[in-house]
């Protein structure tokens, strides 16, 4: 049990235990909150790979060859509830979450391509800028699941080739720390207005 400080003037204490924010997590993750679908048209230009068959096809060449240039779409969701820690400086949180690559055909079926199993570690901290309460997040690790990430039934019955993946995991860590990070911390701590 932590004890909160005697206030001797007017001010706003706030506290979040490991229950409160695990609790949160796993009701986010029971409700299915924790699910996103990707297509390529949302994702910025400057990101580094777009959804589309063509420009995966340096992780996998018979993607393209048997799909040329056709969009592509990800399903991103958390395979198990995010394990939360609080520690005195920081929030710190894993996420074991996987992600699963379509191909978008013309008549709009889908097909699945490869599933990645990915592991990731962040750290948030609070902070209080001009009297306005945000955060920073920091991602601290991503871990790809070699074993069981690699591909699904269904792309394995297609006979898809399973994507190189030490260099998918090598774009995926710059793509989420040149765009995914920056955008969860401008979400957090929006610049404040004069």
């Amino acid at each position: 049990p932590t004890t909160l400080p005697v206030a001797h003037e007017p001010m706003l204490l706030l506290a979040v235990t490991e229950f409160v924010a695990n609790s949160a997590a796993f009701t986010y993750f029971t409700a299915g909150a924790l699910r996103r679908n990707i297509s390529s048209d949302m994702l910025p230009r400057r990101f580094p790979l777009q959804l589309r068959t063509k420009s995966m096809e340096v992780f996998s060449p018979q993607l393209q060859e048997r799909y040329p240039d056709q969009p592509m779409e990800l399903q991103l969701w958390a395979r198990q509830q995010p394990l939360l820690s609080c520690h005195p400086d920081a929030l710190h949180g894993t996420l074991l979450s996987s992600a699963e690559a379509f191909v978008v055909l013309p008549n709009a079926t889908r097909v699945p391509a490869f599933l990645l199993n990915i592991d990731a570690n962040v750290t948030g901290k609070p902070t209080i800028t001009r009297n306005r309460l945000g955060g920073t997040v920091r991602l601290t690790g991503l871990v790809p699941d070699p074993e069981l990430g690699l591909s699904s039934p269904r792309t394995r019955a297609q006979g898809l080739p399973v994507p190189q993946v030490k260099r998918l995991e090598t774009l995926l860590k710059f793509g989420l720390w040149l765009f995914g990070v920056p955008r969860a911390n401008s979400k957090c701590c929006p610049p404040a207005v004069p």
